[in-house]
């Protein structure tokens, strides 16, 4: 039977203890019980108490009826969001008032039950972990979306040539094109280490218990199946000591804005008056509240300052892991971690904001052109074709340095034939066909096929994780509801 009617138990007394933390203590530490603060966290921990109850009964360590009864309240809690659990007090923190609140609605023969065989150490770690699972899905997926309006645009552009600048002095020729395949190839390279970081959150950590296991005969491979993990842990202390994965995950977020902050950097700048490379449409560009004429594509700078954050958040969290015992530590497992989330939302927030920029962003291919023919860029070209008849590249390189000063000098900008060899000044779109070695713009086709067809099997492989998650989360249900449909006082087979 229920205990509907039992007295709310008193969370204060854990038996060891009697008193708990001052109201403004408990208000640091624990946070608050308002709903938007504890909605998130309840739908995470319910999750994984549906495989455990199911698990338990399962493995005969809980009685099919109480496991029966546990399911259908944790079911009711949910469906109604949780407003049950709405600003009640958690003098000991959001877990044990949640606990406390089956106890009192369940019984304590029943609700007491819930937590046999685990910890806050390895609900917690396992909380972490399916909540990294879900933003690192969600930052990988929309990484890759990027990557596909990158190469995109670049298909589009590769013939628009531009000076690319070493210095912010025009250097050599090469495509609009050209350089966004370069960004979706510096891009897959975040990319790849953000599916490594994913693929190390296979194992779930549910059955580690405080620090060691546990004697109970539990079903670790069980849990971790129902709740979408390919396998539980190797080693119970490395799973409620560890989160690198949390740090490798924002040094990941990190990394794809460091990438993305360079983007947007050349094209804030090239989006400049002075320069006028690239234009954004209105949606994408503000005012001035002072200055009339101002066209700021300041969406640009969210980009860049997002990741200064991301950097920020692995920093901080680095230095609360550092130096910190290697068992369960507050440090590591709550202090550490509670800024990352924030890193990676801010993060998929700046891939969003890239996807627009890029595709928004349109070239201005005669402003390009004429500042690259303007630039000298063809100089190495030129040089090199008098290596090609003989000349020593050294000697060659003096002689165009000095052709491009008697040119500067003469008020010209542009290299001619007056002092160089007939033949020896090539046009632009000749020039970027020829640097066909080393990866360079001649290559075009080489290099954006490799990219996109890297991007197909990350896509392909985070469809796939995602279907398995899906797949779980039916399998988790379906036990649920078959426990809940047994007649009452049937136990598991």
């Amino acid at each position: 039977m229920t205990g509907g009617g039992a007295r709310e138990p008193d969370q204060a007394d854990t038996g060891r203890l009697a008193a708990t933390l001052g109201a403004r203590t408990r208000s640091m530490v624990f946070g608050t019980a308002e709903p938007s603060a504890i909605d998130g966290e309840l739908e995470l921990l319910t999750t994984i108490d549906l495989a455990h109850v199911v698990m338990l009964a399962e493995r005969r360590l809980v009685p099919g009826r109480d496991a029966a009864e546990l399911l259908r309240h944790v079911g009711r809690l949910r469906a109604d969001g949780f407003r049950e659990l709405h600003h009640r007090p958690m003098p000991r923190g959001l877990y044990l008032m949640y606990e406390a609140h089956l106890v009192s609605a369940l019984g304590p023969e029943t609700g007491g039950k819930l937590h046999t065989g685990r910890s806050r150490n390895d609900i917690k770690a396992t909380a972490t972990a399916m909540r990294l699972r879900a933003e690192l899905a969600e930052l990988l997926g929309q990484t890759l979306r990027l990557q596909a309006v990158l190469l995109c645009r670049a298909r589009a552009y590769r013939e628009v040539v531009m000076p690319v600048y070493t210095h912010y002095q025009p250097a050599m020729p090469v495509t609009y094109g050209y350089y966004l395949a370069g960004v979706a190839t510096a891009l897959e390279r975040d990319i790849a280490a953000l599916r490594h970081t994913l693929g190390e959150l296979d194992r779930c950590p549910l059955g580690a218990g405080a620090v060691s296991g546990t004697d109970l005969p539990i079903d670790p491979a069980r849990t971790a199946a129902l709740l979408g993990f390919e396998a539980p842990v190797a080693h119970a202390m490395d799973a409620v000591a560890s989160r690198d994965t949390a740090l490798r995950a924002v040094a990941g977020a990190a990394g794809v804005g460091l990438t993305l902050s360079r983007l947007a950097t050349d094209l804030q700048l090239w989006s400049t008056q002075e320069f006028g490379f690239v234009t954004f449409p209105e949606r994408l560009v503000g005012g001035s509240s002072a200055m009339p004429q101002k066209r700021n594509a300041f969406l640009l700078e969210h980009v860049k300052g997002r990741a200064g954050a991301a950097v920020g958040v692995w920093t901080g969290a680095a230095s609360s892991m550092k130096s910190t015992p290697f068992t369960n530590s507050i440090e590591v497992g709550t202090e550490a971690v509670s800024e990352v989330w924030g890193a990676l939302a801010g993060t998929v927030e700046s891939v969003l904001l890239a996807q627009v920029l890029v595709s928004g962003g349109r070239p201005v291919a005669a402003r390009m052109a004429a500042r690259a023919e303007e630039g000298f860029v063809t100089a190495t070209v030129v040089a090199n074709r008098l290596v090609r008849q003989g000349v020593p590249f050294r000697t060659a390189h003096h002689t165009v340095g000095a052709a491009v000063r008697r040119a500067v000098e003469s008020g010209s900008t542009r290299l001619t034939g007056a002092d160089l060899p007939a033949g020896s000044v090539p046009p632009l779109d000749e020039v970027t066909a020829e640097h066909r070695y080393g990866g360079g713009p001649g290559m075009f086709d080489t290099s954006f096929d490799e990219v996109r067809r890297r991007l197909v099997d990350h896509a392909g492989w985070l469809r796939g994780r995602r279907e398995s998650w899906a797949v779980a989360r039916q399998r988790l249900d379906g036990a649920v509801a078959e426990l809940t449909a047994r007649p009452e006082g049937n136990e598991a087979p």
